[in-house]
């Protein structure tokens, strides 16, 4: 399944359906399935391979859903307030559906100093996000504020996606934006 994807289709024995009342596919299954298997075998517990299962649900799946963190809890033989901790701790898991495009942006005190203030306020503007962690009303970006991306002698840094762009400045967005298919 793509990034972006719904958990659609099949039901679990539990029967946990999504919010909007569609059943719960379970994501490892197959080969998915295979691959949590093999991160398994390199790790000395299951607990320890936490933040790579949950890198497969969200390549899966695009984000990872309260059912996926069950899931994965159940799997890895661990609570799911657990995972739910550690998914709401790092602004690198979606815990809804993304944006095409989700810009992160370092505003830590370093980029702070070097102007990172106005990058967001740039990049809100010209992505029409009305607010850090809105997603724009075409579906197109979400704008989230990170607290390093470990480049503060080239600030401001962002990340697009998995892209990550050095010295960005306020006057610099349009472009950047602009680039993106």
């Amino acid at each position: 399944m793509t990034a972006g994807a719904t958990e659609r289709g099949a039901q679990t024995t539990s029967g946990a359906h999504q919010g909007d009342g569609a059943p719960y596919v379970p994501v490892f299954t197959g080969a998915v399935k295979g691959e949590l298997d093999a991160t398994l075998s390199r790790y000395p517990t299951k607990m320890a391979a936490l933040l790579p299962a949950l890198w497969l649900v969200q390549r899966e799946r695009g984000w990872v859903s309260d059912d996926a963190m069950a899931e994965v809890a159940k799997l890895l033989e661990i609570t799911p307030a657990y995972v739910k901790g550690v998914v709401t701790f790092y602004t690198m898991y979606h815990q809804h559906p993304p944006a095409k495009y989700v810009v992160q942006v370092c505003t830590t005190s370093p980029c702070g100093v070097c102007g990172a203030e106005q990058v967001v306020e740039a990049l809100l503007r010209h992505t029409r996000c009305e607010e850090l962690g809105a997603t724009s009303a075409d579906g197109r970006y979400s704008v989230i504020e990170v607290e390093c991306l470990g480049a503060c002698g080239f600030a401001t840094p962002i990340m697009i996606n998995d892209t990550f762009i050095e010295s960005v400045s306020a006057d610099k967005v349009p472009q950047l934006l602009a680039g993106l298919p």
